[in-house]
């Protein structure tokens, strides 16, 4: 019996299953693991700034962890006195500072002076002015350098967030974070290389939007991955139960083979993504829970962080897990907490917030420094803007012309305090500080020239800092 006539387009489908397997696949997998020799990651991409000849001068940080105290930490009672203001306080607010400035749900209100309901006092050798609220900050103020003068362009949270994640309120734009990863790749094989954590407070808050750490128009693999804060710290991470490894590395093969085929055909970057990161996800099966696994920490470090019950939960938790992050290879942390929005009862909730964040906060930085990653690790603590000199009620409200931070590691000068805001603390009005410019010194701090550093997206070069001026500010680096 004579076998069946085959037409062309079934004659074709034979040819490519049998042919272009041998032709094209054996070269997409042979060189995955070439490009896995090499150093580069699983797609084969080489980092972009070293495909545009390295970077621009050299580094000072390998890292960075961002300490984010979401809904905006009050400057006047954290790291911004101002005697002058309890002075006048329940007065009166002097309307020639808020003459046709913008405010936020106190617009059109009658506008009374709140003083700070703490005290401050010097820490330190360098004498640092720092709220009671945050002795263990004020612990490690010869490491730390704090920036009052801070500015931003957004009043409301999520595009607040947004501009300091990103540098604009539009979606779609790339994180810092994702910029890092694009600019100089990962440090690991085996974990992502930005990883974002959420803890919160007692009480409800404003929720934190996965656009925070979106790739925007980079290749999906530069965007953050969010670890959960209680219980697995990635969802599904282990193998279905009657799967062993071997099976699963076989099935991974197999996914791989036809992706390399399918990018053979098509010049598509987020199909170098998914070859990227079913391999991460592969290895992350045996990474994620031993990084996870903090029974091995000693006593004196879980009793230095204030850890009660590791993966809790809790900030706390969150920090010892970031510095495992950060020994492990990940270029890029964020620790998000919530409870810091405090328009009503200031006096009781402030100190709450600070009590969950001051003593993690200051044992990260004591942490790094025993261990030697200081040194080229850039650590920045801060919300998305500051409150209000002027009482809302039994709080204060949103303010985008004066907010504090401080930062330490990685070349940035300890023990010093940046600019000043006015007398008041209403406005920045010394050696000012805006979120672009920050941008721009976690760039240098990293050997990346701001202005230099962009990609073409819709016909137009994008930057991090965008086309606003920017500048790093120089004052505050060794």
């Amino acid at each position: 019996m004579k076998p069946p006539q085959l037409d062309a387009y079934e004659r074709w489908q034979q040819d490519f299953s049998r042919r272009t397997f041998l032709q094209r696949g054996f070269a997409g997998i042979g060189g995955m693991a070439l490009s896995q020799l090499l150093g580069a990651d699983s797609s084969g991409a080489v980092p972009f700034l070293e495909s545009q000849g390295g970077l621009h001068f050299p580094a000072r940080a390998k890292r960075v962890v961002h300490l984010c105290m979401a809904g905006g930490p009050s400057h006047l009672e954290s790291f911004d006195p101002k005697p002058a203001l309890v002075a006048i306080d329940g007065k009166p607010f002097p309307e020639s500072f808020t003459a046709g400035q913008q405010l936020a749900q106190l617009q059109g209100s009658k506008l009374i002076a709140r003083g700070a309901f703490t005290k401050f006092q010097r820490w330190g050798k360098c004498g640092t002015e720092i709220s009671e609220l945050f002795p263990h900050i004020g612990s490690i103020a010869d490491e730390i350098c704090v920036v009052r003068s801070m500015v931003t362009e957004q009043i409301n949270h999520d595009p607040a967030h947004a501009f300091m994640n990103s540098g604009s309120i539009l979606k779609g734009r790339p994180s810092m974070g994702s910029w890092l990863l694009y600019g100089l790749g990962a440090e690991t094989r085996n974990l992502p290389g930005y990883v974002v954590m959420v803890s919160r407070g007692a009480d409800a808050d404003q929720p934190i939007s996965a656009r925070q750490w979106s790739a925007g128009f980079l290749p999906s693999k530069f965007q953050g991955v969010q670890f959960q804060s209680r219980g697995s710290a990635v969802h599904y991470v282990g193998n279905p139960e009657g799967v062993c490894q071997s099976s699963q590395r076989q099935v991974i093969d197999e996914i791989q083979r036809l992706n390399g085929m399918l990018r053979e055909e098509r010049a598509d970057p987020e199909i170098d993504t998914r070859i990227a990161q079913y391999e991460m996800a592969f290895r992350m099966q045996s990474s994620v829970p031993e990084l996870t696994d903090m029974s091995g920490e000693p006593q004196h470090i879980l009793d230095m962080y204030g850890v009660k019950q590791p993966g809790d939960g809790s900030f706390a938790s969150n920090c010892l897990l970031a510095r495992r992050m950060l020994e492990s290879g990940v270029r890029f942390v964020q620790l998000y907490h919530r409870g810091w929005d405090h328009h009503g009862d200031i006096g009781k909730k402030m100190p709450a917030s600070a009590k969950l964040t001051d003593q993690p906060s200051a044992a990260l930085i004591k942490d790094l420094k025993q261990r030697g990653l200081l040194e080229d690790t850039l650590v920045i603590w801060g919300g998305e803007f500051g409150r209000t000199p002027m009482g809302q009620g039994s709080g204060r409200d949103h303010h985008i012309k004066a907010f504090s931070l401080w930062m330490a590691g990685a070349g940035i000068r300890p023990g010093m305090v940046h600019g000043a805001t006015d007398e008041l603390g209403y406005a920045s009005v010394k050696d000012v500080v805006h979120v672009r410019d920050l941008h721009a010194t976690l760039l240098h701090q990293f050997g990346i020239d701001h202005a230099r550093f962009s990609t073409k997206f819709q016909g137009l070069d994008y930057k991090l800092t965008g086309v606003e001026p920017a500048r790093a500010v120089r004052a505050i680096m060794l």
